[in-house]
C-alpha cells in the first residue's frame, strides 16, 4: 500500500533541507505527543544506519516500530525502512529546487504486510485508503506551512 504527496514550499532548497534533516526536533515532537523514541546509539551523530526504537499505541494497542536512517543526501533527499509488528514500511522523502526560492517536498511511503495479521490490518487500512490519503496529505501540507512559518520566525 502507498501513499503519496507533494508539497510546494516558499522557501530555498537548503533552508527547507535543514528543517526536513532536523531529526532531533522530529524526536521532541514525537516525546511531547506521549510516543516513546529511542535512538541506538544517542552519542552519536545522526548518520545513514541510525536506528530508532518507537513505542506507541495504535488502535488501543501498544505498537514498538523500529526506524533506520537509509540514506541521506544533501540538500535533495533522504529515506527511512523499518518495522511494526508484521508491516514494513519505507519512506522517501524528495526535495526538488523550483526556483531559487521555492522547493517541493515529496514525500513518498510504502506500507508492506510481511505476516497473515498485517495482512488483514493492511486490507482494511485499503478500506479506508480515501480517507487516509486525505489525512496523510492535511499532515504534510501542516507540515509544509509549518516550516514556512519558522522560518519567517527566525528571518
Amino acid at each position: 500500500m502507498k501513499f503519496s504527496t507533494r508539497e510546494d514550499i516558499d522557501l530555498p532548497i537548503e533552508e527547507v533541507f535543514a528543517h526536513v534533516s532536523d531529526l532531533e526536533q522530529f524526536e521532541r515532537a514525537a516525546l511531547r505527543r506521549g510516543i516513546i523514541v529511542r535512538r541506538s546509539d544517542e552519542t552519536a551523530p545522526i548518520a545513514p544506519g541510525t536506528t530508532w526504537t518507537i513505542d506507541f499505541k495504535m488502535r488501543g494497542k501498544e505498537r514498538q516500530m523500529t526506524a533506520t536512517l537509509l540514506a541521506i543526501t544533501a540538500p535533495d533527499s533522504f529515506s527511512f525502512a523499518g518495522r511494526a509488528g508484521g508491516i514494513e514500511h519505507t519512506l522517501l522523502i524528495d526535495l526538488t529546487a523550483l526556483s531559487r526560492k521555492r522547493t517541493r517536498l515529496s514525500m513518498d511511503l510504502e506500507l508492506k504486510p510481511r505476516t497473515l495479521s498485517a495482512r488483514l490490518m493492511i486490507q482494511s487500512f485499503k478500506l479506508a485508503k480515501a480517507n487516509l490519503t486525505k489525512r496523510f496529505k492535511k499532515r504534510a501540507y501542516e507540515y509544509a506551512r509549518e516550516i514556512e512559518k519558522s522560518a519567517s520566525r527566525v528571518a
